[in-house]
């Protein structure tokens, strides 16, 4: 099958002031990673925050340009076109944002959000913009009754339905979820959960998920990719990666994972040492301060992932069997 998006050897830096030296200093937020997504898949990156989640999601909109690599959608490289070049791919890759709140204009009204991305990417007249709009909105649990209300009067749940039905309006072919849920209570977690999955099954959606919530992850996934330092250090099946994980830093997160039953006796893997500077990165292996199996081989050069079968990847020289 051939990919949606294919993101090649990706590099992205952030100025930072001078270093200690004198010299312009740069924070490595995304470094040479590499990935595939495949049409109707549900592709999730997870991660301790810092480490480059949602600056990988910015890439993969545009939002950001990448120092180095390339990133192919559909067919076209999107890394080096110009904003304007870029403006038609648009309505194949929305976003929808962590802070439902913040991402809503509050001096609109829902129907005119929901709208909103037909008056820029298409030639409808503003009564087929409004049918469309509604239609969304009863399409993620809202009704026409609450169209011509302001983003203030609804709750994070309600608001986070409302910026859904934004990202449905054209049709894309991938939505790219920045923490979607983060911000919810539980229960209202697995209600917008289960709208994005039966939303994806009837719209042929393919979403990129964005999280640090490894018990969300295990309930929508297809593939998953864990990041650490800006690094992909493992990528895997979900079924492979919750069963069989290889790289330390992901058998740590996955022992963090709390269950819920008092009976179950669960090994925590802590961690210690101090997480690297993202100005300053270690040569080699960026895991290397943390790690429990880290030996001098780690510290000589960049670690290469390698795969352990059936498209398991592990960026590891000493990987857990």
């Amino acid at each position: 099958m051939t990919p949606l998006l294919s993101v090649k050897n990706v590099t992205k830096t952030f100025p930072a002031g001078r270093g200690k030296n004198g010299k312009k200093a740069r924070v490595h937020a995304v470094n040479n990673i590499s990935f595939d997504i495949y049409p109707g898949e549900t592709f999730s990156v997870v991660g301790e925050s810092g480490c480059g989640k949602s600056t990988t999601g910015r890439l993969v909109d545009h939002l950001l340009v990448p120092d180095s690599g390339e990133i192919w959608f559909d067919g076209c490289d999107i890394s080096k076109l110009s904003d304007k070049e870029m403006r038609p791919i648009r309505k194949d890759i929305q976003m929808i944002f962590q802070d439902p709140n913040g991402s809503l204009n509050p001096r609109m009204r829902v129907e005119d959000l929901v709208a909103e991305p037909l008056l820029i990417h298409t030639d409808m007249s503003p009564a087929e913009r409004m049918k469309v709009a509604h239609e969304l909105l009863q399409v993620v649990g809202l009704g026409a009754k609450h169209a011509h209300r302001f983003p203030h009067e609804f709750s994070g749940g309600q608001r986070q339905r409302i910026g859904i039905a934004r990202a449905l309006t054209v049709r894309p072919k991938l939505i790219i979820a920045d923490e979607p849920v983060s911000s919810l209570d539980v229960s209202i977690q697995a209600q917008v959960l289960n709208l994005m999955q039966q939303l994806q099954r009837d719209y042929e959606l393919t979403y990129m998920f964005i999280s640090h919530d490894l018990s969300v992850v295990e309930m929508i996934s297809d593939r998953i990719a864990v990041m650490y330092l800006g690094s992909i250090v493992e990528l895997a099946d979900k079924k492979e990666l919750y069963a069989h994980p290889r790289h330390p830093y992901t058998k740590a997160l996955l022992s963090a994972v709390p269950i819920p039953d008092p009976t179950v006796q669960k090994d925590h893997a802590l961690l210690e040492g101090d997480i690297p500077s993202t100005i300053d990165l270690p040569v080699g292996c960026p895991f290397q301060t943390r790690c429990p199996r880290c030996q001098a081989d780690c510290k000589l050069k960049p670690i290469e992932p390698v795969d352990v079968g059936g498209g398991h990847m592990v960026a590891c020289l000493h990987m857990e069997e």
